[in-house]
């Protein structure tokens, strides 16, 4: 983990290794200070405090959960007395999207002899993310601390007398999803509408609300983009999101039309130039999400994790790849 400046007042800590979970956090330090995101678990929560720490004394009184999975609000518990503020159905959607029993749970299973075989037999990319998790987090201890302020479409700070943009922008990748801006100092807080140099995970949501919703940050024209997952970047992050976006969209379209499953299009669409991007094999969850929209699925349709995270270790392997989540 690292901090970073972006602008006058705002901070970024990044989580470098840029895989599953290894999500951004923010910082905004007027106002009282305000923290966006909170770390996948409470080692790298502390983390993150401690950084932050160095340009911001003292907690901060707000924080902000940008959407709704777990590897943004697990470190909520280590901010007591903060206000936290996100998006209606972000309260709403925790208890079910980020309950860390689930992840607790699937990790002491791949430690026992009997359910580690009954894995690598049933569901191997469930192990196989299990191996990687346990790499880089402990997630014991976590408590799910809910918002405390949330609003609809938007919600606006004056910290001493700079204006912060809260912006609902949800269903893209999550359906809380948020943005946060300040005008002022030309910086989004994008959470997880924007991964950088590693390949998205869209759960809930359209491809054309993203696509638009990423047209929005670009006429915003912030000079920094902290984004939910990899390093800051300019408009370009935007840009090169976008076009691999449309890039799986029409090559999806296309294997669609040929009759290919999804795990089969999943292993004859080639990366193109996003192949260096961590996790390159999570392009199955892209293509299967736009099958969903050519089958008129409705856009909120439950994963099967299990079965989404066995796809990805079998498009790897059929790829000649390591699997990385």
């Amino acid at each position: 983990m690292k901090l970073q400046q972006v602008s006058e007042s705002c901070f970024a800590v990044l989580n470098e290794s840029n895989r599953v979970c290894d999500a951004n956090s923010g910082l905004i330090n007027l106002g009282g200070g305000v923290v966006i995101d909170t770390q996948s678990d409470l080692p790298h929560g502390r983390k993150m405090i401690e950084l932050f720490g160095t340009v911001w004394p003292g907690m901060p009184k707000r924080v902000i959960n940008t959407h709704e999975d777990g590897d943004h609000v697990w470190g909520n518990q280590l901010f007591a007395g903060a206000e936290i503020i996100a998006h209606r159905t972000v309260r709403e959607l925790m208890p079910k999207v980020a309950d860390p029993r689930e992840t607790r749970q699937l990790l002491k299973g791949a430690d026992r002899f009997l359910t580690r075989m009954l894995l690598k037999a049933l569901h191997p990319g469930a192990l196989a993310i299990a191996r990687q998790l346990q790499q880089d987090y402990d997630f014991d201890g976590i408590e799910l601390v809910l918002p405390t302020t949330v609003f609809e479409e938007r919600h606006q700070l004056d910290l001493d007398g700079t204006d912060v943009h809260l912006i609902y922008v949800g269903p893209c990748h999550q359906i809380g999803d948020t943005i946060i801006h300040v005008p002022k100092e030309g910086v989004v807080f994008a959470g997880d509408v924007i991964f950088r140099a590693c390949t998205p995970m869209g759960w809930n949501g359209t491809y054309e609300k993203w696509l638009k919703v990423l047209d929005f940050i670009i006429a915003l024209k912030p000079t920094a983009i902290v984004p939910g997952h990899g390093p800051v970047c300019g408009i370009e992050g935007a840009i090169e999101m976008k076009a691999y976006l449309e890039y799986v969209r029409e090559e999806s379209r296309r294997c669609f039309g040929q009759g290919l499953s999804a795990l089969a299009a999943s292993k004859a669409i080639d990366f193109g130039p996003y192949g260096g991007w961590r996790g390159p094999a999570r392009l199955y969850m892209n293509v299967e999400r736009a099958y969903r929209e050519f089958r008129n699925e409705a856009a909120d349709v439950p994963w099967d994790h299990a079965k989404t995270f066995d796809a990805v270790l079998a498009v790897a392997k059929a790829k000649g790849i390591p699997i990385e989540f």
